[in-house]
């Protein structure tokens, strides 16, 4: 008779109850000590170690819709027991000779019990037991002349346990990728990369596929078995007439080894589609890192930016309107820096590519050597510095400047390049400006003010 046909209708009220949390506590604990004990665990036992754990988490129980007043009156730790038993998830047993009251695990509930402990704990990881237990039975059933098809068939329920355990990796990599977009700041996002998904997939799941080798120190060895064994024609011949003489016929021994072959094909394909989700991952993780680092200086960053204020604006039709007033939005250049069309030029520019175009000499080594050596000569608090000694009644007039050496100019030139960025504490005044020549040196009449905060 199945499990399933035992469990009482009570049973299931456990999922349904406000304190669940508790009862399932409760169960590990009961199991855990379950585990020690060398006979039947007493009542007084169950109470006493119910009693250390509410002490220890604090927990809460709320009354139970069928509990009584009178079962109000006990202790949290006897509510706990009274509720498992009469719910069906404990036994009792009354035991006449000693007189004593013992609580035992029904086989249906120690099924849910054993998913509890799974489900709160970390311990070995699935792909790792599998893969050695289906190691050792395949080698055990080549080598020991008394073992049956029981072995080879239990080899094939943990090469589809492996598939099952990959499986759900894979699948459950979506919930990153959620995780993923919730954030909105780049410190928080790097934080959810390297404790979540590095810490979770990467050392305790992915890394046992790829980084450990577990999978692939027994993947060629197994291999090497199944074949040896699917070759050797005599061999296979003695596990047939075992097979008969113990009445086991419901499969052959080369139906066994082509499902399990067939399995470890279908984990290799999981673990390829896992590789592939992991780049998707790791690319998604640097585009967003990338476009939180550049949303405020990069275009499509500021129009994404100002789309979502605009649609979390209560008076949203005259932020539009205003919007609009300032900036056309529907310019292929703001969505994206590559047009999906070019405009048509008028005659003159038709005229004007007609004529031949005029060669610049490319730069020689010196030049580009000089290049460099003025963009990486200074820093930027150097060039802050010089336009700082220069100010005069808050403007630092270029036409004031000595321009006695060759320093001065490139600083000069570098406050410029300074001047036009976002972040840069200097701006120039949009002004007529003339040119100015000076001790060999020409350039414009440049002002520069702070820029206001």
């Amino acid at each position: 008779m199945q499990l399933r046909f035992e469990i009482p209708d009570s049973f299931w009220s456990l999922f349904r109850s406000v304190n669940r949390e508790a009862y399932m506590e409760a169960l590990l604990v009961i199991n855990e000590e379950y585990q020690y004990s060398n006979y039947f665990l007493t009542k007084e036992v169950c109470v006493q170690v119910l009693g250390d754990m509410y002490a220890k988490k604090q927990l809460r129980l709320v009354r139970e819709e069928n509990e009584t007043e009178f079962d109000m009156l006990e202790t949290p730790s006897l509510r706990m027991l009274n509720w498992l038993i009469r719910t069906g998830w404990l036994k009792k047993i009354e035991d006449y000779h000693t007189l004593a009251t013992n609580i035992v695990i029904p086989d249906y509930s120690a099924v849910f019990i054993d998913a509890f402990e799974r489900l709160s704990s970390e311990d070995m990881e699935e792909t790792e037991i599998y893969i050695q237990n289906v190691y050792a039975t395949l080698f055990s059933f080549r080598n020991d002349p008394r073992v049956n098809l029981n072995m080879l068939r239990t080899a094939l329920i943990n090469t589809r346990r492996l598939n099952k355990a990959l499986q759900d990796m894979l699948h459950n990599m979506d919930k990153f990728f959620e995780r993923l977009l919730d954030q909105r700041f780049y410190g928080d996002l790097l934080k959810e990369h390297l404790d979540g998904y590095v810490e979770e997939i990467v050392r305790r799941k992915y890394h046992i596929l790829k980084t450990s080798d577990n999978f692939y120190i027994y993947k060629m060895d197994i291999k090497k078995c199944l074949r040896d064994m699917r070759g050797n024609e005599e061999w296979i011949e003695t596990v047939r007439e075992r097979s008969r003489a113990m009445g086991d016929t419901k499969e052959d021994v080369l139906e066994l080894l082509d499902q399990i072959e067939r399995g470890f094909d279908d984990i290799e394909h999981r673990i390829a589609n896992m590789d592939k989700e992991h780049t998707k991952y790791v690319r998604a993780t640097v585009t967003r890192l990338n476009y939180l680092l550049s949303g405020e200086t990069d275009t499509k960053g500021l129009v994404v930016q100002l789309l979502n204020r605009m649609g979390d604006a209560a008076d949203y039709e005259q932020i539009v309107q205003k919007t609009g007033a300032k900036m056309n939005l529907s310019l292929l250049e703001i969505v994206s820096e590559k047009s999906l069309y070019k405009r048509r030029k008028g005659r003159k520019d038709f005229i004007s590519q007609m004529q031949p175009e005029e060669t610049t000499e490319d730069l020689d080594k010196e030049d580009v050597l000089k290049l460099n050596r003025i963009q990486h000569r200074y820093s930027r608090r150097q060039i802050e510095d010089f336009i700082e000694e220069n100010i005069q009644e808050g403007v630092m007039d270029a036409l004031s400047l000595p321009m006695r050496e060759e320093d001065e100019f490139e600083k000069l030139i570098l406050a410029y390049d300074l001047s036009t960025r976002r972040n840069s504490k200097y701006m120039v005044l949009e002004e007529d400006v003339r040119m100015v020549e000076k001790n060999g040196y020409r350039y414009p009449a440049l002002k520069f003010v702070k820029r206001q905060v």
